[in-house]
């Protein structure tokens, strides 16, 4: 302790009432004053500490002089400041420098990046500081973790503007993003005080964008934590729902788990394979919960909550050969499932992830995922792009530094809206892969659902332009035609073929997406210059001087996107000329005739329609009013009693979405400027249609007992049922109309204990 209080130099560590957040009038208010701050240095301290204990083995003297130096700095900065928790805010950085060192694995330059992620952004502090204090290389970093200022388009979202320029870094250093990941991690962790709208958005955000880049560089621990996270906040009740399970079931997990692994263990042991580890690990909420989505089935019927671990420390010349002995002893004891065998040791994930999965009947006839990894394997499944530099020297050159180098190459058109460069880009985050052979044998690593043409532009930029067919396994298919792992593709050429717009709804990849969009825009320019040449001939005619701000007014006459489009849609005609003689024209700018729906749109963004409560600043929905027009979103039909928000919508007045609907996450992430908080008002008698999705055994008399229940028991109307039967089982949608989720679920309460009733489950659309 003492040697930690020895190294602080700045003032920032000195008792200093002026600088508190305490209006101090009085000798014991001075006194309050005095004691935070004496508990405030405590914490600083104490965390700092920590942090030297996580990087006290593998960093230098030198480094680490660097690194008191960048928290001397932050601390200074980030004086008096506080997050909305109330903690002092130095202790954020501190965190997320120990997220980057322990969670991460990254190096000195990396922590001092994370220690002064803010003081940019948030202080007096300038790069140039920076560039003094440390160097140019640092500078460039944080640069990158700076968040973009200045007044953006309203079409663009600054969250996607945000994370292009975070992408951007990718081709300098890709440490900046890992950073950032850190730096969200934290604020997902500590989010509990913030406000309820801000908690949508985070969250939103996190797993729309965050989460999926986490999973491509391989930090898998992390990326399942922000998807836990995201839930947590965008979907409370389900969350709380399985989260409550797991925690009811967790000693019947151990029990089955230890049974499950002493005979393997015994056996390993036997084999010689005495330098491992083997546990069992829960998976997380959030993909229970995606599995029960995608499998249709209950908490209770998920069989794989947990996987069993199999890490064996080895020399990387005997890696491949002791993971498939071990593979062999758990399946002399284990009858393994034949199409759950994943080898992802002989070819590793584009993420650098290498592990031997297999799924096998354990005691209880229940199925057990396992899996099998080296200390080296597992180190880079937990810490991903980090630990796999660490072993690059050692190994090959990976499939992450291919991955790399298309990002790099994707981030070379920079004429792309940053919408656009978002969704093309998320299309390659998260989709699995395939593996795919050139005519010369060479390995290439595509998304699953990759056409001939991604394979094409994958090749070579040269050749995806100029692709007009392939021979797949020497068989001649269109460049439509999907590719399935272990296929050889041959792509044939002719110097006549040109990109269309039809091409893009076959690629997947954002290498392809951004070439085609690219050679697309290039072939519209030209277009749009005849165009140019007749739009101003017929001004010329009309005497009209085609300036600046009349050719704006045009622009939003016809509601285009830009100048580049009206040229488009002239030369193609999709706009007459006669439609430009008929516009009224006065001053060389054009008459506006005012749109009511659009004066309402801008009404409501700036304010002037938000009908509030008491609170002032929450829009009501439930209460009907003439004011505001609003409907509730098709997508996830809410009812009251769901958490919801407003989105303002381009000629359809407010939409009402639930913060978990499948929908929300890139509204939310796109468009945050068009989000308005809603909640629902007091009681209303008011029913609203929902969908309800049952099954169960086909006997006789089933529907009419559900029918009962809803139309006699509990009063509830009914607008519909559909029921199909086959093989002794009944799969049935019943629409129907409640007050609130109160009401519904009641019912499906009600529903599930009648006899021969499998599952009920609420449907969106």
């Amino acid at each position: 302790q003492s040697q930690i209080n020895s190294e602080f130099t700045y003032s920032a560590f000195r008792i200093q009432p002026k600088n508190t957040n305490f209006p101090i009038k009085s000798y014991k208010q001075l006194m309050v004053a005095l004691s935070q701050e004496e508990k405030d240095k405590k914490l600083i301290l104490n965390a700092y500490r920590q942090l030297l204990h996580v990087i006290r083995d593998n960093t230098s003297k030198a480094d680490k002089k660097r690194i008191r130096i960048a928290f001397e700095v932050a601390a200074k900065y980030h004086h008096g400041i506080r997050r909305k928790s109330g903690e002092p805010y130095i202790l954020h950085p501190i965190a997320v420098a120990k997220i980057t060192a322990k969670e991460i694995g990254l190096g000195p330059v990396a922590i001092i990046c994370a220690l002064l992620h803010d003081t940019v952004e948030d202080t007096e502090l300038t790069l140039l500081d920076i560039e003094t204090y440390f160097d140019k290389h640092i500078a460039k970093i944080i640069d990158g973790l700076t968040k973009i200022s200045g007044v953006f388009d309203l079409k663009n979202s600054v969250q996607a503007e945000n994370f292009r320029k975070l992408i951007l870094t990718l081709a300098d250093d890709v440490r900046v993003i890992l950073v950032k990941i850190a730096d969200r991690l934290h604020n997902m962790r500590t989010m509990d005080s913030m406000p309820e709208h801000k908690q949508l958005r985070i969250a939103s955000e996190t797993k729309f964008l965050y989460a999926p880049l986490a999973h491509r560089l391989g930090l898998y621990a992390i990326k399942s934590e922000l998807e836990d996270l995201s839930m947590k906040y965008t979907d409370r009740v389900t969350y709380k729902d399985i989260a409550n399970k797991l925690a009811q079931t967790k000693k019947e997990r151990q029990r089955f788990v230890r049974e499950f692994i002493k005979p393997i263990k015994q056996s390993l042991q036997k084999e010689g394979l005495d330098n491992l580890r083997i546990f069992g690990r829960p998976k997380s909420i959030f993909s229970i919960w995606n599995k029960i989505q995608k499998k249709k089935v209950s908490f209770e019927e998920v069989y794989d909550l947990f996987a069993i671990r199999i890490i064996i420390d080895c020399p990387p010349e005997e890696e491949k050969a002791l993971c498939w002995k071990a593979y062999s002893v758990v399946t002399d004891h284990y009858v393994p499932n034949p199409d759950r065998l994943r080898d992802w040791i002989s070819t590793p994930k584009a993420n650098g992830y290498e592990s031997l999965h297999t799924t096998v009947m354990g005691p209880k006839g229940r199925w057990v995922e396992v899996q099998i990894r080296t200390d080296r394997m597992d180190e880079i499944a937990e810490k991903g792009f980090a630990a796999h530099f660490k072993y690059k020297e050692d190994t090959k050159e990976s499939a992450i530094d291919d991955w790399l180098l298309k990002i790099r190459e994707t981030l070379m058109n920079p004429e792309s809206d940053a919408l656009d460069f978002i969704n093309d880009f998320k299309l390659n985050l998260f989709s699995d892969e395939i593996y795919v052979f050139t005519p010369k044998g060479e390995l290439r690593i595509l998304p699953s659902g990759a056409s001939a043409l991604d394979f094409a532009f994958d090749i070579h930029t040269g050749v995806g332009v100029k692709c007009i067919g392939a021979k797949v396994n020497h068989k001649l298919v269109p460049i439509s035609h999907k590719l399935q792992n272990g296929d050889q593709i041959e792509i044939i050429t002719s110097t006549k073929q040109k990109p269309n717009e039809d091409w893009l709804k076959i690629t997947v990849t954002s290498k392809a997406r951004g070439k085609i969009k690219s050679a697309l825009k290039e072939e519209k320019r030209k277009i749009g210059e005849d165009g140019k040449e007749i739009l101003f001939r017929k001004l010329k005619s009309l005497k009209i001087n085609p300036t600046k701000d009349f050719l704006n007014d045009l622009v939003n006459h016809f509601k285009l996107m830009d100048l580049l489009e009206l040229y488009y849609s002239i030369a193609k005609r999709t706009i007459p000329l006669e439609e430009i003689k008929k516009l009224e024209v006065k001053g060389n700018r054009i008459i506006a005739k005012k749109d009511p729906e659009l004066q309402d749109q801008k009404k409501i963004r700036d304010g002037e329609l938000q009908k509030s409560d008491a609170e002032g600043d929450v829009l009501l929905f439930g209460d009907f009013d003439d004011n505001i027009e609003y409907t509730f979103a098709q997508c996830c039909k809410p009812i009251p009693g769901d958490n919801v928000f407003g989105f303002i919508t381009i000629g359809q007045g407010i939409k009402i979405h639930r913060t978990n609907c499948p929908n929300a996450q890139q509204l939310v992430t796109n468009y945050s400027y068009r989000i308005i908080k809603t909640r629902w008002s007091k009681q209303k008698n008011i029913a609203f249609l929902t969908g309800l999705r049952i099954s169960g055994l086909d006997d006789m008399g089933v529907i009419q007992k559900i029918t009962n229940v809803i139309s006699l028991d509990l009063k509830v109307n009914m607008r519909s049922i559909s029921v199909d039967a086959s093989d002794g089982i009944f799969n049935g949608n019943l629409m129907v109309y409640v007050d609130d989720t109160q009401q519904l679920d009641k019912l499906i309460e009600r529903l599930l204990q009648i006899d021969g009733i499998l599952s009920v489950n609420r449907f969106d659309s």
